[in-house]
């Protein structure tokens, strides 16, 4: 396993890092125990960061992950929880949820501290709340020690472009914008790098997209972008590759992405995806996936509130 520096966080995180959102049964309903494994097979592959939030699962990929982490030498992984989003549509960025929040957090963790805490999915929210407020409760839960570093998530790019400016932040969580089909977070990179701001990519797979089983129904991308997906799912699978493979070592190989997450509830396959952070890279299969996929490159969707998701288009069917 590879390591690279978190911003001006200093932490050396693993390329490979870990999302608890599979031990809340949010993809499927999951096993405990073998959730428990799981979390112990990603630091024994040399993972050492593990992100989670009490809306996964509604507190239950909170709950289980303190099971697995009281087992484990506090000093073998960094955590990351979020606060202010608490359902589909249930965010509450104010300073008294954001304390509470992390209390419940730390209480269900077992855990004393936080390596990280991000507020969730701010793109819902008007940005004032977050930077009058929200961001400021951070700050002060720093000085408290309740949290190391404070971050900031959420979907559109746009969004980290209009409020990082205005806020004082140690990271920022990005998903589906540095994967195979959308590099569209290279864009992001000058402005993290200039203020030291530690960057974490997630879903490599584009939340279910880069796959044969096929997106969710839920999966909000048009019908063109799941179906070109399919086609080069299926294209890596006559060729005897699973497009797994090739979607987490693109997301990993990159040396200013400092680390990507994955989300799983098995043991066999968070193991299978760390070994792939060292496996050399089909090059010419990637170029052959890549030219399929340019059809939709950076093709993303909207989320949240419209100020964030300028130019973006309705989705094509």
């Amino acid at each position: 396993m590879r390591y690279r520096k978190l911003g001006k966080t200093g932490l050396d995180v693993s390329v490979l890092s870990f999302g608890a959102s599979s031990l809340g049964s949010v993809f499927r309903e999951t096993n405990e125990d073998e959730a428990v494994r799981t979390v112990h097979e990603a630091i024994d592959a040399g993972i050492n960061l593990i992100d989670v939030s009490p809306y996964y699962g509604l507190t239950k990929a909170e709950t289980v992950l303190g099971k697995a982490i009281a087992e484990l030498p506090r000093d073998k992984f960094f955590l990351s929880t979020k606060a202010g989003r608490y359902g589909t549509d249930d965010f509450d960025f104010s300073r008294e949820r954001i304390v509470s929040s992390v209390e419940e957090s730390l209480n269900r963790l077992r855990a004393d501290y936080l390596d990280v805490l991000f507020l969730h999915d701010i793109e819902f929210v008007p940005a004032a709340i977050i930077i009058e407020e929200a961001v400021p409760t951070l700050l002060k839960l720093k000085e408290q020690g309740k949290i190391r570093f404070s971050g900031i998530c959420g979907l559109p790019v746009q969004l980290f472009e209009m409020v990082l400016p205005q806020v004082n932040v140690d990271a920022i969580i990005s998903y589906c914008h540095y994967s195979m089909n959308d590099t569209s977070l290279l864009g992001l990179l000058p402005l993290l790098e200039a203020n030291g701001i530690g960057l974490v990519n997630a879903s490599p797979l584009s939340m279910g997209l880069l796959g044969t089983r096929g997106a969710p129904d839920w999966h909000p991308a048009s019908r063109l972008v799941k179906e070109t997906c399919m086609k080069a799912a299926e294209y890596c699978a006559a060729q005897g590759t699973d497009i797994a493979k090739l979607a987490v070592q693109f997301s990993t190989r990159n040396a200013r992405i400092p680390t990507t997450l994955v989300s799983t509830a098995n043991p066999l396959n968070i193991r299978k995806n760390a070994m792939w952070t060292d496996e050399p890279v089909d090059e010419e299969l990637l170029l052959r996936v890549l030219e399929m996929l340019k059809p939709i490159h950076n093709e993303t969707w909207i989320s949240g509130r419209p100020e964030y998701n300028e130019g973006i288009g309705v989705n094509r069917q």
